[in-house]
């Protein structure tokens, strides 16, 4: 048990240790040396972790994640190298690439976080009404959280909107997006294809897309709190380096990127739950989802999520304030807009719908 458990511990710390420093060291390339050794960077990371995936569906050895651990700092140095003096056309021109793919996968990024939060929402308001139905005190308590939600979405807009309505323009789709949820709630309501939890979080998904529109923490670093040499005392260096760190990572693109792959990551695994005949059995069809294409893309999104990973990362680091409010601004109406048509589409005789919505 005790091996075991060391195994666990030392695989668990390097799994943990690759993602600092991909959160690190993609700022910091982007801060310290220009845009094209940020994308240089990005793309060995992502083929990097390419090649990791594919060894994990393959050969699926914990080890891996540990034999990973000193490639990441190898390739920071190997981009540092490679811009310390001329850049050879190639990697510039690699670099180029990668950053266009990134900004041409940007519809697709809102696509993604946008159909996936309205499956989380979704499935959180089937477990409240399966919930619901244990008794009473499940009832109570989840009116008061949904009622909770509802009170924290609306405080979070009214303290964001100074800064999201700094504009005509802007204040005009704040107006619409807050309209267009209202009403979809009632109509929701009225058509008994929708609950209070359901509503609620995606109240709470408009008031946290509604906050970043108004966030601008620029990656700008204050060369003051700039690396220094080793100095004779530890204690002022570390101090010096989590200065910088702190001021290195960008708030709001971590809190995006967080949510982003947190809700991509529930929704891959309510996917496999999806389906006509799904709700037979609590393990499945015939008794698993192993067979079904759904869990097997939730096999392959799984394996390579350190490529979803530093994708969107660099995606949202490489993105200004304006084109991160504007993708925003497309992200609440086309959560809305899915969510809208769900509703009207969805046929209250239908066994999923019935276990999904209000009877």
């Amino acid at each position: 048990m005790a091996p075991w458990f060391l195994w666990h511990a030392l695989s668990s710390t390097a799994r943990l240790s690759t993602v600092l420093q991909i959160l690190v060291f993609l700022p910091l390339t982007l801060s310290t040396l220009s845009t094209s050794a940020f994308l240089l960077l990005s793309l060995l990371l992502f083929l990097h972790s390419l090649i990791h995936g594919t060894l994990v569906l393959f050969w699926g050895s914990p080890a891996l994640s540990i034999m990973q651990v000193p490639m990441h700092p190898f390739l920071l140095l190997v981009c540092f190298n490679a811009f310390s003096e001329g850049v050879h056309p190639w990697l510039t021109m690699a670099a180029s690439w990668w950053g266009r793919i990134l900004h041409w996968s940007s519809p697709g990024f809102i696509v993604m976080e946008g159909m996936s939060s309205l499956l989380v929402a979704q499935r959180l308001g089937q477990v409240g009404k399966e919930l619901v139905e244990e008794g009473e005190g499940y009832q109570f308590g989840l009116l008061v959280a949904a009622a909770a939600a509802y009170v924290a979405s609306a405080w979070w807009i009214v303290v964001a909107y100074p800064a999201a309505a700094a504009s005509p323009l802007s204040s005009t789709l704040l107006g619409v997006a807050l309209t267009s949820l209202i009403f979809l709630t009632f109509i929701g309501f009225a058509m008994r294809r929708t609950n209070v939890i359901e509503s609620s979080c995606l109240a709470l998904i408009v008031a946290y897309n509604v906050w970043l529109c108004g966030v601008d923490d620029a990656l700008v670093l204050d060369q003051a709190l700039s690396y220094t040499p080793l100095l004779s005392n530890i204690l002022p260096h570390l101090q010096t380096l989590a200065n910088f760190v702190s001021n290195t990572l960008p708030k709001p693109v971590l809190f995006a990127l967080v949510y982003r792959l947190v809700v991509m990551h529930f929704a891959s695994r309510i996917l496999p739950t999806i389906g006509a005949d799904s709700w037979e059995d609590e393990s499945g069809v015939d008794n698993g989802w192993e067979g079904r294409p759904t869990s097997k893309l939730t096999h392959l999104l799984l394996t390579y999520r350190q490529s979803i990973f530093v994708t969107v990362y660099s995606h949202l680091l490489l993105l200004d304030h304006s084109s991160q409010v504007w993708w925003r601004w497309m992200n609440i109406f086309f959560t809305l807009a899915i969510w809208s048509v769900e509703l009207l589409v969805s046929n209250e005789d239908d066994a999923v719908t019935k276990k999904w919505k209000v009877d």
